[in-house]
């Protein structure tokens, strides 16, 4: 039996009662009470499970339509085509199936690579761009198919829409941590980093320890997931057991990674999850991962540290964070492991 198969919750509404749905709509039209309620909510699924879907949320229904269809238009393309934007090192551009692996993960010992081919893009700087001409690690130029007429508008209409979602929560996630609700605003300002990933899996080989993306925890501050109606995504529970997370029509899933978990000190859950796609249908999704500027400290919040709770995580910058997750799970980054990163944080 395959690892996500074991001790899987087999009935739909067991499965769906395990992760809360969060009402966003009286938070981002401001209503009285609802920050505090918003917070309570995001505390309570981050310390029992590390996910949960947002309802309400703000973002056009025919606009994640529009994205999901410009990624299959992308994934389409010929290989040759996708070859000529393939990653570079700020993890920019287009990933190509079995070139990156999990070997960040703690969770689990990856042997081969992920059966998923993407395409990466973050803010949009012209190459006049200071940080571009610098050039200043992890603040790139996104890279763009000739000749597809509309992909850019439509990808970065989506990306905006969601960075400022994220942003829009920074409040909520700071009283979480039992903050004030601009505690984190100046670990975002700036431009934060942010990541719009577009994956296809086609229908996973299954011979020995293979998975469309193998089980991991994300490397961000948190992840909004759009989903279509092909399953694949397993999430591992507390109790180890896995589970599907149903789709839930109107919901983005949110699941927090290792940087909010730091920051928490280990109080919030990054929780284990991977794909595998069974039966013969393609899968695509749409991950966005929302993080601090890569040039703040990541520290534990003041609220998270007692005398029987001191402080897990020494500070560090996230530029040196990520880097180190690039250079484990990708191949390409293999030839950048040497880049003197402290000479360019400036």
């Amino acid at each position: 039996m395959h690892l996500f198969k074991e001790n899987a919750p087999s009935d739909h509404d067991a499965a769906l009662s395990q992760l809360a749905i969060i009402d966003l709509g009286p938070y981002l039209r401001g209503e009285p009470g609802a920050l505090d309620h918003v917070a309570a909510e995001i505390r309570r699924a981050c310390e029992t499970i590390g996910f949960f879907y947002i309802s309400n949320h703000g973002v056009d229904e025919a606009l994640i339509e529009a994205t999901f269809e410009q990624s299959r238009h992308f994934h389409a393309l010929p290989l040759e085509t996708k070859q000529t934007l393939t990653l570079d090192s700020d993890n920019l551009g287009y990933m190509a199936m079995n070139t990156s692996m999990q070997r960040h993960s703690t969770v689990h010992k990856a042997t081969k690579p992920n059966q998923n081919e993407s395409f990466f893009v973050t803010h949009q700087r012209g190459p006049d761009h200071p940080d571009a001409r610098a050039p200043r690690p992890f603040r790139g130029v996104n890279r763009w198919p000739d000749g597809v007429p509309g992909f850019r508008e439509g990808v970065m209409a989506y990306f905006d829409a969601l960075n400022a979602l994220g942003q829009s929560l920074l409040p909520a996630f700071s009283m979480a941590l039992g903050m004030e609700p601009d505690f984190l605003a100046p670990s975002f300002a700036d431009e934060n980093n942010a990541t719009l990933r577009m994956l296809h899996y086609p229908p996973t080989v299954i011979e020995d320890n293979d998975f469309g993306t193998a089980p991991h925890t994300d490397n961000s501050f948190m992840t909004i997931l759009a989903r279509m109606d092909v399953p694949g995504l397993a999430i591992r529970l507390p109790s180890g057991e896995w589970l599907s997370p149903p789709l839930v029509p109107g919901t983005f899933l949110v699941n927090i990674g290792n940087i909010l978990r730091r920051m928490s000190n280990d109080r919030f859950m990054s929780t284990p999850h991977g794909v595998i796609v069974d039966g013969q249908t393609d899968r695509y999704s749409i991950a966005y991962f929302h993080s601090p500027n890569p040039y703040q400290m990541i520290e534990v919040a003041p609220s998270c540290v007692t005398a029987d709770e001191p402080t897990r995580y020494e500070p560090r910058l996230y530029a040196e964070l990520i880097h180190e997750f690039f250079s484990a799970n990708y191949f390409h980054q293999k030839d950048h492991g040497s880049i003197k990163m402290e000479n360019r944080y400036a």
